[in-house]
């Protein structure tokens, strides 16, 4: 099982190219889509969806045409958007079991199976009688997988599913959806490195509309081991690091900047060597692409 995109382009009447000739090829597992907010994952997301169309290019889940015959992607597919809506008066339980009918699942006994198994695996059914006005973000998420898995589909596309949840209930939701990726095709679409780095075997970083790097995660952090430095430095520094070396990344610590630079020799000047990290790898792609733009 396997699903291929080759050269999918989309440009919006605004004039946005938010997709340019994106190619991936994905296998069954997780596969996780990194990039920041408004590079282009949920305009591919919602195409592969069938939600909008490409201007060219052509996406084949096996020898289904995804373009052409959208009804038969449909019935194998699952589909978690960024943002959805719940009716907030109702339970769990008859949500699911309305949902389940919409999908086509006639026979009362099977579905009161089906919402029954759903709910237990994604940790809801001790609440299932429980109105879905009271359920915490992590919970309506979990809820939203449950609905997306309603017609068992081979592909399962979740578009940054964890964004404003805490960590707890993001352990839960990773738990759910490392299972799911045992047996189905699943698309994590997040800006999220850590979602990436605890759940993907395959992924690709999308900027500015195109893919800059694809591949296994542990193979494209090694490609970067020995790149890495690190320094503190103090806050009226910033400016001039940036100027002078490769700065990736920067964060605080105890109110003092640590700065990320990327370099091919030891850059020297206090600054010490490190592991290279999926985050690091991310920055440096984000840096690249950015770094391109203002020289064409």
């Amino acid at each position: 099982m396997k699903l291929i995109i080759d050269n999918l382009s989309k440009t919006y009447s605004n004039g946005v190219n938010a997709l340019q000739n994106i190619s991936l090829d994905i296998p069954k597992g997780m596969f996780g889509l990194l990039g920041p907010n408004g590079a282009g994952k949920s305009t591919l997301m919602r195409t592969i969806a069938t939600l909008q169309e490409a201007d060219k290019g052509t996406i084949f889940l096996d020898d289904i045409d995804v373009m052409h015959q959208k009804n038969e992607l449909r019935q194998v597919l699952g589909y978690l958007p960024q943002q959805f809506g719940l009716y907030p008066k109702i339970s769990a339980e008859v949500l699911l079991n309305h949902f389940a009918v919409l999908k086509g699942i006639s026979n009362k006994n099977e579905r009161k199976d089906l919402v029954k198994a759903l709910l237990h695996k994604t940790n809801l059914y001790e609440v299932r009688k429980q109105k879905l006005s009271g359920y915490s973000g992590g919970m309506k998420q979990r809820f939203g997988i449950a609905q997306a898995l309603l017609n068992n589909p081979k592909l399962l596309i979740v578009d940054e599913p964890t964004a404003g949840l805490d960590p707890v209930e993001r352990n839960r939701f990773y738990n759910v959806l490392s299972e799911l990726g045992e047996q189905t095709i699943v698309i994590l679409s997040t800006h999220i490195v850590e979602d990436v780095k605890e759940l993907c075997t395959n992924m690709a970083i999308i900027n500015q509309g195109q893919v800059s790097l694809k591949g296994n995660p542990i193979k494209i952090i090694e490609d970067l081991k020995g790149k890495v430095y690190q320094k503190t430095i103090t806050k009226s520094e910033l400016e001039i690091y940036k100027q002078n070396y490769k700065v990736i990344s920067e964060k605080l610590f105890l109110g003092k900047p640590i700065i990320h630079i990327l370099s091919n020799t030891n850059p020297g000047n206090g600054f010490s060597l490190i592991d290279a990290d999926l985050e690091d790898v991310y920055f440096s792609q984000i840096f690249q692409n950015n770094t391109n733009q203002k020289t064409v």
